[in-house]
């Protein structure tokens, strides 16, 4: 009867012909799209999947890698200073990069938007230099400029009476340092983020202020911040587990010291496994950053969605 009712209604069986031959074009759409993504699943799979559950196997092993210890690793490294000394570091290396990478990144891409349009590819690639070189080769020649013996920065400081500053010899510095580094390297990808996310604001939005009275300060806190509230929450969270997991900064620039001082996860994670032939040892010190970013990203993310389902 169905049948006949079709039949009888060339518009409806049309339509049904129609939908079924859309179905099946998604459908082979979607295998081809699987097909071409499938060689980067499994190279995803291979480098970052399977490393990161032969960590965790790695971790449940004694020093030798051939007795089955479970959590003893953790419990001796929960029982150390220097290990509680590394996490105090690296969070307070990765909050206080991350803040000052988001609020100059935030200040130059308005200063770089504010620009006419002609000048506007110049100053977005000198801005950028930092964040193109690669972080080793331009810690290098901070270590140049930090040096105790041919400081530029304390020949400068001479001038004006100060110093000279063990910039990578005392704790205090040596973590300033860092930080110092890791904020020049990293807040032009904020800004070239921030950047982007200013020219999508509807200028329609701060005519709108303007015409209500709304000054300068009033037209960000409103306008432009409720506006690129999720494109600062995804770059604040992809930049915080980059730092989080840094290595080449600290590893140049001060290896660690003085004292284990600035030693962050990645770094000590190396000195320990590597350096100390402790490999499981190692392993669990680096795994020790997942819980900490998840949670990171678990705040993020739930606030993300919570302003999206608002909207």
């Amino acid at each position: 009867m169905a049948d006949v009712a079709i039949q009888s209604n060339p518009v409806v069986g049309s339509g049904t012909r129609k939908r079924g031959g859309l179905q099946r074009a998604l459908k082979r759409k979607s295998t081809a799209a699987f097909l071409m993504t499938l060689p980067l699943i499994l190279l995803i799979a291979i480098l970052v999947i399977y490393p990161a559950f032969y960590s965790l196997h790695l971790a449940t092993l004694n020093k030798s890698m051939q007795r089955f210890i479970g959590f003893g690793n953790f419990e001796f490294l929960f029982k150390r200073e220097t290990f509680w000394l590394v996490v105090k570091q690296s969070c307070i290396f990765a909050i206080t990069a991350v803040v000052f990478k988001a609020l100059i990144g935030f200040i130059v891409a308005h200063f770089v938007h504010n620009i006419p349009a002609k000048g506007q590819r110049k100053w977005r690639g000198m801005l950028l230099v930092p964040w193109v070189i690669p972080p080793a080769m331009s810690t290098l020649a901070w270590l140049w400029l930090f040096d105790p013996s041919y400081s530029a920065f304390n020949y400068t400081l001479s001038y004006f009476g100060i110093g000279p500053i063990s910039w990578t010899g005392d704790a205090y510095w040596a973590r300033f340092s860092v930080i110092l580094v890791n904020i020049w390297f990293g807040a032009p990808f904020f800004m070239i983020m921030y950047l982007a996310a200013l020219k999508s604001v509807p200028e329609q939005l701060y005519e709108a202020a303007a015409i209500d009275g709304a000054n300068w300060w009033q037209r960000i806190w409103y306008v432009t911040l409720p506006m690129m509230r999720n494109i600062i929450a995804i770059t604040t969270l992809f930049s915080l587990i980059v730092t989080f997991a840094n290595f080449d900064i600290v590893r140049i620039l001060t290896a660690g010291g003085p004292l284990d001082h600035t030693h962050i996860f990645a770094t000590w994670a190396f000195r320990v496994g590597i350096e100390g032939g402790d490999i499981p040892l190692g392993a669990s010190v680096s795994l020790f950053m997942f819980p900490i970013l998840a949670v990171a990203a678990i705040f993020i993310l739930r606030d993300i969605n919570k302003r999206g389902n608002e909207s």
